[in-house]
C-alpha cells in the first residue's frame, strides 16, 4: 500500500501464457481417435491444462520477485489463489463494503474528506506482526487470500470485497506505527449471516460494531480534519481497494471517530 504497504504493483507481469509453435510440434503424434480417447484426455484438455499450469507459474514468480524486494517469501502454494485472484480481479464483480455518506467536505472543488457511517458487519481478520510492518501486512493478506480461494469450509471462492482493509496502530507517543497490524476482508452479503470457516487457526471471524469513519486519498488527512480531537489518535485504517498487483492503485486512509 501506498504508506509502508504491501507494494506488489508495478507494471504487471507479461502477456497471458501461450503454447508455442515448438510446444505443439513436440506433441505426440496420435489418430484424431486415440487423441480425444487415449487416457482420458484430448489434446486441447491437455493443452489447456499446459496453459493453466504455466499462467500459475508466470503469476506465481512475478509476486516472489516483487515480495523479495520487500523481504517477503512468497510461498509455491500461493500459485492457485494467485491465478484464482488474478482471473477474478473484475472490478465490475468487486462487491463494495456498504457505507451511508454523514457529510462531504471539499474546497475550491477538491474532495478534502468524507465522514461516512459502516454498519455492524461480520470480517475475516488475522493480526500480524512480523519484523516489518511491510512483512505483516504482506503475509496477513496472503493468508486472506487462501481463505477467499477455496481453503474454508465450503470450498467455494468467495469473491472479492473492497476495500480490504489495514488496523495500524501508533505507539504511545503516536510518533511511529507499531509492528503489529490487523489485516481484514470484508464477508460479502450473502455470507454474513453464516461465514465460511477458515481453513486457517490464525484467521478469526469477527463481528464489528457500527463505525463512523473519516476518509480520503491517502495524504494529510489528520491536518485538515475540522475537530482532529474527535479521531482516536493511536489509530488508523488503510483501505485499499485495487488487488496490490496492480499497477494503479486507489487507496484511501481512515480515521475512526472517538465511541
Amino acid at each position: 500500500m501506498e504508506t509502508g504497504g504491501c507494494r506488489m504493483g508495478g507494471a504487471g507481469p507479461g502477456g497471458s501464457a501461450a503454447i508455442t509453435l515448438e510446444e505443439l510440434d513436440a506433441l505426440p503424434e496420435e489418430s484424431p481417435d486415440s487423441a480425444y480417447h487415449s487416457h482420458g484426455s484430448s489434446l486441447e484438455e491437455e493443452a489447456a491444462e499446459r496453459m493453466d499450469d504455466e499462467e500459475q507459474e508466470r503469476l506465481l514468480s512475478y509476486w516472489q520477485s516483487v515480495g523479495r524486494g520487500h523481504q517477503v517469501d512468497v510461498p509455491r502454494d500461493m500459485a492457485e489463489p494467485i491465478q484464482q485472484l488474478t482471473r477474478n480481479n473484475n472490478p465490475q464483480e468487486r462487491q463494495s463494503i456498504p457505507f451511508t455518506l454523514i457529510q462531504r467536505k471539499e474546497k475550491l472543488g477538491d474532495l478534502l474528506y468524507e465522514k461516512r457511517q459502516y454498519g455492524k458487519a461480520k470480517w475475516a481478520c488475522i493480526k500480524m506482526k512480523e519484523k516489518q510492518y511491510e512483512q505483516s501486512i504482506c503475509l496477513g493478506f496472503m493468508k486472506l487470500m487462501r481463505y477467499i480461494c477455496e481453503q474454508n469450509s465450503s470450498g467455494l471462492y468467495l469473491g472479492i470485497t473492497v476495500p480490504i482493509v489495514t488496523i495500524v496502530h501508533t505507539n504511545e507517543a503516536h510518533s511511529a506505527m507499531t509492528q503489529a497490524v490487523t489485516v481484514a476482508y470484508y464477508l460479502p452479503e450473502v455470507l454474513q449471516d453464516e461465514p465460511p470457516h477458515p481453513f486457517d487457526s490464525d484467521i478469526i471471524i469477527e463481528e464489528w460494531p457500527a463505525t463512523i469513519v473519516y476518509s480520503r486519498e491517502i495524504n494529510l488527512l489528520a491536518a485538515i480534519l475540522e475537530s482532529p480531537e474527535l479521531c482516536l489518535r493511536d489509530t488508523f485504517i488503510i483501505a485499499g481497494y485495487t488487488n496490490p498487483a496492480a499497477a494503479n492503485r486507489h487507496n484511501e486512509i481512515w480515521f475512526l471517530q472517538r465511541p
